[in-house]
């Protein structure tokens, strides 16, 4: 892994993928792999993976595939999977009691700390034996626990102000699950999740043929 050029997002947001179908490998007990009974596996062209991989360094060798554990740790490793992170929610409506209540985010080293809406109604209710909290208690929260993600699900109105105090409390990612583009430091990263938009890409896929089709015509 000793290459440092700027890598593009195209290829890690492929990186995932390569490590949740390296990990099934993993629990079928196979121990290499070729990169063509890889690509036939995750979909992607051989040559392509071989490209991806080739972006963090040297995998594989030629006429034995990959070792499948070693590059399993590698990619782990890569997206810093080793390490632990600390978490919280802010907005526990549906959207943010389901992000809470997938276990999976644990076994990746992803640890909920806390969450909080301005709802009385859900103040107080336990998810997962945390308990949510007043909105109005969360800088008081984030000063006096370490915090690396800040999880949004609130409606769009009230995103922006949200991440403005997770920023000036020092919390360097957002996972964001409201449908507006944060105006935030340069130093912060971001994940926006936007559903709606998720949703018109697979219509517009479902209805992809139709569109080239009539101009054909």
């Amino acid at each position: 892994m000793g290459k440092s050029t700027k890598i593009s997002m195209a290829v890690i947001r492929r990186l995932p993928k390569y490590h949740r179908y390296l990990g099934e490998l993993l629990e079928n007990d196979i121990d290499r792999i070729s990169s063509k009974e890889l690509s036939e596996r995750i979909g992607f062209t051989a040559s392509q993976i071989r490209q991806d991989l080739n972006c963090f360094g040297d995998f594989g060798q030629q006429g034995y595939g990959y070792n499948v554990r070693e590059l399993y740790n590698t990619i782990e490793s890569i997206l810093g999977l080793y390490k632990e992170y600390n978490t919280v929610i802010i907005g526990s409506g549906n959207l943010g009691q389901a992000v809470a209540n997938y276990i999976k985010f644990e076994k990746l080293g992803f640890h909920l700390k806390g969450i909080f809406d301005k709802n009385p109604k859900l103040i107080g209710i336990k998810i997962r034996d945390i308990e949510i909290e007043d909105i109005d208690e969360l800088p008081g929260f984030l000063g006096k626990t370490n915090i690396d993600i800040g999880i949004i699900c609130v409606p769009k109105e009230s995103a922006q102000e949200i991440a403005n105090t997770l920023t000036k409390s020092g919390i360097k990612a957002i996972w964001n699950f409201a449908p507006v583009d944060l105006e935030i430091p340069d130093d912060v990263v971001v994940e926006n999740v936007h559903l709606s938009e998720s949703l018109m890409t697979l219509s517009y896929r479902l209805n992809e043929a139709n569109l080239f089709k009539k101009e054909e015509e």
